[in-house]
């Protein structure tokens, strides 16, 4: 019961990229940095074992940045002239790469690290990727004209790098759409439409990771003009509830949205955000059992699984390697508390 995992994305370490940063830069090229990067899936694999995590994750240790960790695969995609672009409604400016032709891959996105995380773990293997329109959201189209147009043409590619990772032995295929949480009535509209693409005709587990946002001051300040409630999720929720993929993830910890609303997702394996991934303070096990009670008032037990709110790229690698340690250590005692 109350099977731990996390969102998806850990810190890098020092010797493999700039810490503490969203977009780092790597500290190494070529053949060096290959080795580093698989050096680095392996460190967390081993630490998220130790901590006691049940569905590990490669922590997207080869990639930059988790939206254009993909997009270097594909096709299409001028990035030698980027551009500047407000994305997530304007909460922040990006320099982006731009869509210049027909979106094609070029190859295997994950295979390497998919490859390395599934030989040396026997734990529950999930790997994520962005979702359509967190992508189309962080990208400029020189190309398509249409939004919707350009996020099925990005769904298509998810999906044949999702059924490939399938066969690699991943067990759960996460796409993350923070935009859900921005452009609620299009989420509505399309978005889950094209998410549904995405995972289309896949037998593994699949989620949709939708938050507020890293911890990182643009998140935070945006947070703070949402007043004292966050509704977001209310408004798609109900259609995600009736879509066809299998686990939500979400935010809720130190966070304002009203709990209740996770009963809106009856039918669906539940992805509870216990630690705040916002905050340098590590949560004792015993806020962790405290959160995962209150949500049981309105998600079943057997579809319950405590999470991180977010992704732990820009944090402290210490800082993290704690917090992953008080989330298994505060599910435990949860699993005594509620059995």
């Amino acid at each position: 019961m109350f099977k731990t995992t996390i969102a998806g994305s850990l810190p890098k370490p020092e010797w493999l990229a700039e810490p503490q940063k969203l977009w780092p830069q790597w500290k190494a090229s070529g053949a060096e940095l290959a080795a580093a990067k698989r050096d680095a899936t392996l460190l967390w694999l081993k630490e998220q074992e130790d901590a006691g995590i049940d569905i590990v994750s490669d922590g997207e240790q080869s990639r930059q940045h988790f939206v254009h960790g993909f997009l270097e695969y594909v096709e299409g995609i001028d990035f030698e002239n980027k551009v500047k672009m407000g994305i997530r409604n304007n909460r922040y400016d990006a320099m982006v790469p731009r869509v210049v032709g027909p979106l094609k891959l070029k190859g295997r996105v994950h295979k390497i690290e998919a490859g390395i995380a599934r030989a040396h773990t026997k734990k529950k293997l999930k790997i994520t990727m962005p979702g359509p329109m967190t992508i189309i959201d962080t990208i400029a189209d020189e190309f398509y004209g249409d939004r919707v147009k350009m996020a099925m043409a990005f769904a298509v590619l998810l999906n044949q790098e999702a059924k490939a990772l399938e066969k690699d032995g991943v067990d759960i295929i996460q796409f993350d759409e923070p935009a859900f949480n921005v452009y609620m009535s299009e989420v509505n509209v399309w978005g889950i439409k094209a998410l549904e693409r995405a995972a289309k005709g896949l037998k593994c587990k699949t989620a949709v990771h939708i938050c507020y946002g890293y911890g990182i001051k643009a998140n935070t300040d945006w947070k703070e003009t949402l007043g004292d409630e966050w509704r977001q999720y209310e408004q798609i929720f109900p259609a995600l509830a009736k879509s066809s993929i299998d686990q939500v993830s979400l935010e809720c910890i130190h966070s304002k949205v009203p709990i209740e609303l996770m009963a809106l997702l009856k039918g669906k394996d539940v992805m509870v955000g216990v630690i705040d991934v916002a905050s340098d303070k590590v949560e004792t096990p015993a806020e962790v059992a405290a959160t995962i009670g209150r949500a049981l008032k309105y998600v079943p037990k057997n579809r319950l699984f405590p999470c991180t709110n977010c992704g732990m790229a820009p944090m402290n690698r210490d800082i993290a390697i704690a917090k992953l340690k008080a989330l298994a250590a505060g599910a435990a005692i949860a699993s005594k508390r509620y059995k």
